[in-house]
């Protein structure tokens, strides 16, 4: 691609040489001036007249490349070498301009390219340490990442606790801590002390691969109006053929323009009538908005995934793991005895198991010093211990314990508040309990209201019980919801969203969201889900941030506006030019002028897709506050 791109440049460079130097010999009424212009069409249009021929042979079509060819050729053929030659100088420094504006959306995966590691240290049996390709590991090996070292491949660390730079996948530039225990990819960048890491993906399927694989599938998935244009293209571009030599005949026939003013008109008629700024109008834009989204994190598998999001009427998501952090934490803990162990004993019962409650409760509890105990654990009761004489147990039944009012009426309040409960019993006796949540993500809110101040509708779909969805819901200010979904009622309610409002869209993370992520009309994936999930979507958010939704929304409909631009500007051009070659006054320099100075407009437009958002920045950080705050900043 950079090679294209200097190729380009230099055939640019080369045509302008030579048309200076006949310009300069012209006017200083040398000869050999139409020869140094003969170079600079050769030297400026040898390729697209190439491509232009190449696409009549093997597609049997014509493209703008023939049209700006023939015009230039027959602007030589009635002694307009300047003119030729300026066609040709500006037609090739689009064409140039396009291919950087091609190398430059695409920049971003040759960076990925170049950070997948080939190599990684493999532990031997005796100890020792061997480099070997990449693609020589298999599943379950063990490596050694060093400090500074790109990790080379998925896994899961075994030794050691890092920080990872793992901007390359998320458009995070904070680190992230990994412990024992903690996924790692390939890739990303080991800050820290080495780690000791297991291999759980070959190097086809690490997560950087399938990064890769989705960018460049992404860059040959055209938009629709790409695609709309291309077609409008394959029509207009043999109307314009017919249409010049029948202007001519007609002209010379029915006009007093005569045959060479006839066949002048005809050669500005063939420059100004060529699509070639309505050609750019969309392709150019479309690849530095893929680029930018995944330069921030978003995956978008094509230019449709973006026309599709900028024309959303409805949007749906998942809760837990979309909406909420898909990990539950204390907010309530009560005893109804004062015995100043029981934290300690809490949490030494609890350390000693790997339930997703349990690890909430030590977090809960991080600063205390656990009591060192003889734990068991049975399904479906919890763990029990014996400790100073008493059995003790920890789990979802309640004992035996009679509940006041007061005590039954605060129960039922946390249940209806769609709160986990975890009684403590003292042998069998209620002394205490924890009440756990999994809580809305920090940016769920901010993430809802910027939605419903567009008036798209938003629905939560959650396998969860009516009091659990009903809290959510409440707590983020969506507009719907619907509780206890099977994987099918989730796909049912998605085909009726699609059918009430057109356009709508599914965010969710797991296997049972992938149904509905691929009968909405836009799937959106998070990042840190199922694998499924991820290759059902249109949408890849790498990291699970939500405001990157709204980056992403944002982003498409700047491409739609940035498109529409395009395609009214350069139309009118069209329009503009050809009415002012049949009023005579058009000389062909102006009309090579506006015709390709519209077309350079067009693509720098499009370059604009490049640059960040304004907004694209702010996050909160905290759950309340930061996120008004977050609000407020978007009306600034």
């Amino acid at each position: 691609m950079v090679r294209s791109t200097i190729s380009a440049m230099i055939s640019t460079i080369a045509c302008l040489i030579f048309m200076v130097a006949g310009v300069t010999l012209s006017k200083l009424a040398l000869p050999f001036s139409e020869v140094a212009y003969g170079l600079a069409i050769l030297a400026g249009g040898w390729k697209q007249t190439w491509e232009g021929i190449e696409e009549l042979w093997t597609e049997k079509s014509l493209n703008v490349d023939l049209l700006m060819a023939l015009a230039a050729l027959g602007a030589c053929t009635i002694g307009h070498w300047f003119e030729g030659a300026m066609l040709t100088f500006i037609f090739c420094l689009s064409g140039a301009l396009e291919e950087y504006t091609t190398n430059k959306s695409t920049r971003e995966i040759s960076a990925l390219m170049a950070l997948k590691p080939t190599t990684a240290q493999r532990l031997q049996s005796d100890g020792q340490l061997e480099e070997v390709a990449v693609e020589q590991l298999s599943l379950q090996d063990t490596i050694m990442v060093a400090k500074g070292s790109a990790i080379p491949i998925d896994g899961q660390v075994i030794h050691g606790t890092s920080a990872v730079d793992e901007a390359a996948l998320s458009g995070e530039s904070l680190p992230v801590e990994k412990q024992l225990g903690d996924a790692v990819y390939g890739g990303t960048i080991n800050l820290g002390q080495p780690l000791l890491v297991k291999v759980t993906h070959t190097s086809e399927q690490t997560r950087f691969a399938k990064i890769i694989q989705l960018v460049e599938e992404a860059q040959q998935l055209p938009s629709q109006t790409a695609t709309l244009i291309e077609k409008i293209e394959k029509v207009y571009v043999p109307i314009v053929m017919i249409a010049v030599p029948l202007m001519i005949v007609l002209c010379t026939l029915y006009t007093d323009w005569g045959f060479q003013e006839s066949f002048y008109r005809g050669m500005v008629l063939l420059v100004v009538a060529s699509p070639c700024a309505l050609v750019a109008s969309a392709t150019p834009a479309t690849l530095a908005a893929i680029s930018h989204a995944a330069r921030i994190g978003v995956l978008c598998k094509g230019g449709q995934a973006l026309d599709t999001f900028a024309h959303l009427n409805a949007i749906a998501f998942d809760k837990t793991g979309t909406l909420t952090n898909g990990k539950p934490v204390v907010t309530d803990a009560d005893f109804f005895v004062d015995i100043p162990d029981l934290p300690r004993l809490i949490v030494g019962m609890e350390s000693q198991s790997s339930h997703p409650l349990a690890e909430a409760i030590q977090a809960f509890y991080r600063d205390t010093e656990p009591i060192s105990l003889q734990v068991t654990e049975q399904a479906g009761i919890g763990l029990t211990t014996d400790y100073q004489g008493c059995r003790w147990q920890i789990g979802k039944e309640a004992g035996s314990a009679h509940f006041c009012e007061t005590q039954t009426k605060q129960l039922n309040q946390l249940k209806s508040q769609g709160k986990t409960l975890i009684y403590i019993n003292r042998d069998h006796q209620l002394v205490g309990y924890l009440a756990l949540l999994d809580q809305p993500r920090l940016d769920a809110q901010v993430c809802i209201s910027y939605f419903r101040e567009l008036g798209i509708q938003t629905t939560m779909l959650t396998g969860d019980h009516q009091g659990t969805a009903q809290r959510v819901a409440s707590e983020i200010g969506i507009d719907d919801y619907l509780s206890d979904c099977l994987p099918d009622e989730k796909t049912t309610a998605i085909k009726e969203l699609k059918h009430r409002y057109q356009v709508n869209a599914m965010v969710g993370d797991g296997i049972n969201d992938a149904p509905a992520l691929a009968t909405a009309s836009l799937g959106i994936a998070m990042g840190e889900g199922t694998d499924v999930a991820m290759d059902v979507a249109d949408i890849v958010l790498m990291k699970n941030d939500l405001l990157r939704l709204i980056d992403s929304h944002r982003l498409a409909r700047k491409l739609q506006r940035i498109i529409k631009q395009n395609i009214i500007f350069s139309i009118s051009v069209i329009l503009l030019l050809i009415a002012s070659n049949f009023l005579s006054f058009l000389t062909l320099p102006l009309g090579v002028v506006g015709h390709e100075g519209s077309t350079i407009l067009v693509i720098l437009n499009g370059l604009r897709m490049l640059i960040p958002l304004r907004k694209e920045q702010h996050r909160p950080t905290t759950h309340c506050d930061d996120c008004v705050l977050y609000q407020k900043m978007q009306h600034i």
